[in-house]
């Protein structure tokens, strides 16, 4: 029985020592990098709305307010209302035009040039169901230049 035991023990021990000899023979090298990775800045935060509509430039606005003449005028409804003076203006008030039932219900609030943003950004997404078949404008920047090009037109 000791014998057993014995013999037991030393083919635990062979079998140890093979299996560390195993793992120094067969283990992968450590290479060193050949390179350093550098950590990466994360980008500067895009500037808020508030920020872009403070500095919308009217002149541009003005050259941009031309995809809009298809359908909105000044002083005159068109197919869409009339836009001058909209900035301030409640919402679905043009008197003469039937506006879509999204916008009729907001009727007690008053286009701001957060809202107007908001608008020209996805008019679909703003008031679901507009009659506005404007797809938006894309660029931050025309927006807001349209919206200050529209402050100036009481």
């Amino acid at each position: 029985m000791i014998r057993l035991i014995a013999a037991g023990a030393g083919a635990l021990l062979v079998y140890g020592g093979l299996t560390g000899l195993a793992s120094v023979l067969y283990a992968p090298p450590v290479v060193p990098l050949a390179y350093a990775i550098a950590p990466v800045e994360a980008p500067p935060p895009p500037p808020s709305a508030a920020e872009v509509l403070a500095q919308g430039d009217p002149a541009h606005g003005r050259d941009v307010f031309v995809r809009c003449q298809a359908c909105h005028k000044l002083g005159t409804n068109g197919i869409g209302p009339h836009l001058d003076g909209v900035v301030g203006r409640a919402k679905a008030s043009v008197p003469g035009f039937a506006y879509s039932g999204a916008l009729r219900a907001t009727a007690d609030q008053a286009w701001t040039p957060e809202d107007l943003d908001a608008f020209l950004t996805n008019p679909r997404g703003y008031a679901p169901g507009t009659k506005m078949a404007f797809a938006g404008l894309p660029n931050a920047q025309d927006r807001a230049d349209v919206i200050a090009y529209l402050q100036t037109q009481p």
